[in-house]
């Protein structure tokens, strides 16, 4: 029982922290600390028993979903796109970064360092074997192998189709873009890694890098949705392509099926993350204010800064006065 509680709230950890990224560098503290507490105790479960409820309660306690025959091994839907979905929500119940779109047109707010981004993305690759291989429950398991396999396999696709489309658009292939291609490969090869082969892995992967490509930009100049990271479009809309992708490759799936699962995650998560993220914004628990934002969350929230190579305001950097402020 410990064991098998260890993975799902993991997964549901994880469905937290995709929303984060999308709300990021414009959300309060305590309202993470709360919608994150609502995610994991009501958003997540609910649809997590819909599709995988057998994996506790045996065959009795199969959700709707899943006596469908729907399916998701590892959660392109009951993961990545229940976090994407309601990092849609967020996001847009947020509102934009100051100055993202304020001459009309979307304004890049680069990150702070590239290098950093590459290591996350690795580490979260790497990751990826435990949370995909792992989904078998059982560390003996035979297709293990193929799990592995085909998660490399579509995420490097991810990666490669992602920075050739980046760069016939740009005339430059964009780290960050490729990075994403890589996320994006992992996150639609995640529903069907134990069913699906080598070869049509592959071909998984690269549609989720063009289509992460073609989702950013989309969201950012067409919906004028500010989603730093890009969550919306690797977790919820590579997600939703994943799912589907096992009911186009593997013919003892049903695509409408399939279909029906992805719909359900809009359906539920949409509205209720969004009554979730609309009384945290009528409460004033969601967006910092403008002056905590340009001086940078992690001072004017915590205190403290994670480069601090600069003078700091009265009031901040003082470590709760355990130590003294840095020498300007």
């Amino acid at each position: 029982g410990l064991t098998f509680w260890f993975f799902p709230v993991v997964f549901a950890a994880t469905a937290c922290t995709i929303v984060s990224g999308a709300m990021a560098e414009r959300t309060k503290f305590v309202g993470y600390l709360i919608y994150s507490f609502m995610i994991s105790l009501f958003v997540y479960p609910m649809f997590g028993k819909w599709a995988w409820g057998s994996l506790l309660l045996g065959d009795g306690g199969a959700g709707w979903l899943e006596g469908m025959g729907f399916t998701d091994f590892a959660g392109s839907t009951v993961v990545h796109s229940v976090g994407g979905w309601a990092a849609l929500a967020g996001a847009f119940i947020l509102g934009p970064r100051i100055g993202k779109y304020s001459d009309g047109a979307p304004r890049a707010i680069p990150g702070h360092s590239m290098p950093l981004a590459a290591l996350g993305t690795f580490i979260l690759w790497v990751g990826w074997y435990g949370f995909n291989a792992g989904s078998t429950t059982a560390g003996t398991d035979r297709s293990i192998g193929l799990i592995c396999v085909n998660t490399t396999l579509a995420a490097a696709a991810g990666a490669i189709f992602a920075m050739i489309s980046a760069w016939i658009r740009f005339k430059k292939p964009d780290m960050g873009m490729t990075f994403n291609g890589a996320l994006a490969g992992l996150v639609g090869v995640t529903a069907g890694c134990a069913n699906l082969t080598p070869t049509t892995s592959l071909i998984t992967g690269a549609v989720a890098g063009v289509l992460v490509f073609a989702s950013v930009i989309c969201i950012d100049r067409i919906l004028r949705i500010d989603d730093p990271v890009g969550a919306v479009s690797v977790h919820g809309v590579c997600g939703a392509w994943g799912t589907l992708a096992v009911g186009v490759f593997d013919p003892e799936v049903s695509i409408v099926t399939q279909a029906i699962g992805v719909a359900a995650a809009i359906v539920w998560v949409l509205p209720t993350a969004g009554l979730i993220f609309g009384l945290l914004k009528v409460c004033g628990l969601l967006r910092a204010s403008e002056d905590e934002e340009m001086l940078g969350l992690d001072v004017a929230e915590h205190g403290n800064e994670a480069w601090p190579n600069r003078s700091w305001g009265d009031g901040f950097g003082t470590n709760s006065g355990v130590f003294d402020k840095p020498a300007v």
